[in-house]
């Protein structure tokens, strides 16, 4: 079942009697398993009726003990299960699956571990009809603008593309990280509105104007001027703009400019084109804009030079040349 679909059915105050929630992607677990915990009871019922356990700390037999009991004044209750994966005897929840409390909602969050899928107890967890079995990936880098998107929008508010994008490649791909950041700037704009790159710069110290999303904008725009003033922050600044992070960039976009090339011929479709890239629609005129200036060949030559500047970045044949002037060489290349 994906994400949105299990976040929906919890809206709509539709609750199983069992999660198993896992994956690479904590945000998701948590975000699933805090719903739970904030709507399925009153404030009132969760005095008695809602239980927070920690693998570490508990047995299966305890678990399932705790999940048999019946609820007090209420419909139903609550257990949440933490750092499931240290449970030792999963096993034994076989026989509750089977035979489960229908008044009680229990939620696993098994993190930082796979389940084992050749086991019983994960191919009845996955197979049961009593059972959400939800696995979390990792969202690619460039499927993080339009999470933001939606994740503001969900809030019941607005963020402008560029905003999105800025915060999307300064942040990274740690969603929690993200939705804090988004959190703290709603809280400035009370009963909506719409986040631009001006508050963004404001209140998290994240420039609008020096940041791989503008220095990418100046290459493909032959911008000698706006780039060269960009390394040269990036130069004062490294701390806040990692060589590795701003060549990483790099590397996606003309890679996926050569894939643009190569493509677009067969792919005259827009949406399609995007859809490709693993893109918005929205960026694609970065690509067009850049196929002028940067045809297939210079784009295998500029990922091979990034390659190897990305080597020079981690000290393989490289000694003494700072960050910055490894920047600027590499620009330089890029651009002539």
């Amino acid at each position: 079942m994906k994400y949105e679909e299990i976040v929906a059915d919890l809206k709509a105050g539709k609750y199983a009697p069992i999660y198993f929630l896992s994956g690479e992607e904590s945000y998701f677990l948590d975000d699933i398993a805090t719903r739970i915990e904030k709507n399925a009871l009153t404030e009132d019922e969760k005095a008695f009726n809602q239980t927070i356990l920690y693998g570490n700390d508990v047995s299966m037999t305890t678990v399932t003990d705790t999940a048999r009991r019946f609820p007090m004044m209420s419909q139903r209750q609550v257990v949440i299960v933490k750092e499931a994966q240290n449970i030792r005897d999963f096993e034994n929840l076989l026989p509750y699956i089977d035979h489960l409390q229908p008044t009680t909602i229990l939620v696993f969050l098994y993190k930082n571990k796979k389940p084992d899928k050749r086991k019983g107890i994960f191919k009845k967890l996955s197979s049961s009809s009593h059972c959400i079995y939800f696995e979390s990936a990792k969202l690619y880098d460039n499927k993080i603008p339009d999470w933001i998107i939606s994740y503001c929008k969900d809030k019941k508010y607005m963020i402008s593309l560029k905003a999105a994008g800025i915060l999307a490649e300064s942040l990274g791909n740690d969603l929690s990280k993200v939705a804090n950041e988004l959190d703290k700037l709603m809280l400035l704009l009370p009963g909506g509105g719409e986040i631009k790159e001006n508050l963004v710069e404001e209140h998290t110290g994240i420039s609008k104007e020096f940041n791989t999303f503008e220095l990418t904008a100046a290459i493909i725009q032959m911008d000698h001027l706006k780039a060269n003033r960009i390394v040269n922050y990036f130069e004062a600044n490294p701390k806040n703009n990692p060589l590795v992070l701003t060549i990483s960039m790099l590397f996606r976009y003309f890679l996926n400019l050569l894939t643009y090339h190569y493509q677009k011929k067969s792919t005259p479709n827009q949406q399609e084109m995007a859809r490709l890239l693993g893109i918005n629609p929205y960026f694609l005129k970065d690509y067009t804009e850049g196929a002028k200036r940067y045809n297939a060949m210079k784009c295998a030559n500029i990922i091979s030079w990034l390659r190897e500047y990305d080597l020079k970045s981690k000290g393989v044949g490289n000694a003494s040349i700072s960050d910055g002037e490894l920047l600027k060489e590499l620009i330089f290349k890029i651009m002539h």
